[in-house]
């Protein structure tokens, strides 16, 4: 008698779930080639690369500074750091986005 009474059960789905699906729908995510994954990876790399120069350089100057104790000149090296190494991070994803678009257009 008790199971003619139960509900049937229903399977929720988690906000995560709805909002992947939403965003799957607006944008489908691109399969990538192996090339295509190659490419984007060289960008990668390119990239931390100019970041290490960066902060292998300013890192050396702050040093320098720190041991003539020149804290306003510390500061700015350390608030330069910190641009450039985001300004080079912008600059890769901006590279990695064009490049995805036109892998867009290609398919």
């Amino acid at each position: 008698m008790r199971r003619l009474f139960q509900e049937p059960k229903i399977n929720m789905k988690s906000a995560y779930e709805l909002a992947m699906e939403r965003l799957q729908r607006a944008s489908p995510s691109l399969s990538l080639t192996e090339e295509q994954k190659k490419e984007l990876a060289e960008i990668d790399s390119k990239y931390r690369a100019k970041i290490a120069e960066k902060e292998l350089f300013l890192k050396g100057q702050v040093r320098k500074a720190q041991a003539e104790v020149k804290a306003d000149e510390i500061d700015s090296l350390e608030k330069q750091l910190a641009s450039e190494v985001r300004r080079l991070q912008e600059e890769c994803e901006a590279a990695k986005e064009k490049l995805r678009a036109k892998f867009g257009k290609n398919s």
